[in-house]
């Protein structure tokens, strides 16, 4: 049973996605940046579940190099791509509020990645991610399996299944793979979002820190939700 693995981190991540898929039912998804994280998850799981829904949030504000790895990534996996879009433009946006990413991080993320993503989760039972605990503070205390509650009260089980990964460990499966990279880690990027709050990072020990300038270290998508265990 699921609840019996809720508090269980020792097994791996081939065992628990093979459990959560047999055991839940449901229709499972995963939100896709296209990070290395996200590549190893999504590997994972379109080789048992082929026409899982991916997840990606079109800010508009993302790299050339990573619209041009999604649509590359998109068509050799036959990925079953879901681009969310935000209720505005980034014209519409920038039209009515100014450059938000630059004067209010936070609402900018909350309009163009929150909000969709949110809406979109409502679809779904099972939600697949691609976080680690070595990324940042506030992902210290990760679990591997969840139980979250949307904003509109709708229980979903939430699978971090990479918690426990370290960098190495990740950069390992992606060569043992042969899976190709996103092109910005060869520039030095370790965590990768819209380019205007997307820098190289100051503290190689922390990945993240190059992102929103040292402002905050989440853009609010995982952080929306209520974990009830």
């Amino acid at each position: 049973m699921i609840s019996e693995l809720l508090e269980e981190e020792s097994k791996s991540a081939e065992f628990l996605v093979d459990h959560v898929l047999q055991q839940k039912a449901g229709r499972p998804c995963i939100t896709c940046s296209f990070q290395a994280e996200d590549m190893v998850v999504l590997d994972l799981l379109r080789r048992r579940v082929p026409d899982i829904a991916v997840l990606f949030l079109d800010t508009g504000y993302h790299f050339a190099e990573t619209y041009a790895y999604r649509e590359r990534m998109a068509a050799v996996w036959s990925l079953n791509l879901i681009n969310l879009l935000p209720a505005t433009t980034v014209a519409e946006q920038e039209h009515a509020f100014g450059l938000l990413h630059a004067i209010d991080p936070a609402r900018c993320c909350q309009l163009r990645k929150v909000a969709p993503l949110m809406n979109a989760l409502e679809r779904f039972e099972v939600w697949f991610t691609g976080l680690r605990r070595e990324q940042s503070p506030a992902r210290a205390n990760l679990k591997k399996i969840e139980e979250h509650r949307l904003p509109s009260g709708k229980q979903i089980l939430k699978l971090n299944l990479l918690a426990d990964w370290k960098w190495p460990r990740v950069l390992n499966y992606i060569e043992e793979n042969r899976i190709e990279k996103l092109s910005l880690y060869e520039q030095g990027y370790l965590s990768i979002g819209c380019e205007p709050c997307t820098s190289l990072p100051t503290n190689a020990a922390a990945p993240r820190s190059g992102r929103w300038s040292g402002k905050k270290l989440e853009c609010g998508i995982h952080t929306f939700t209520s974990r009830d265990k």
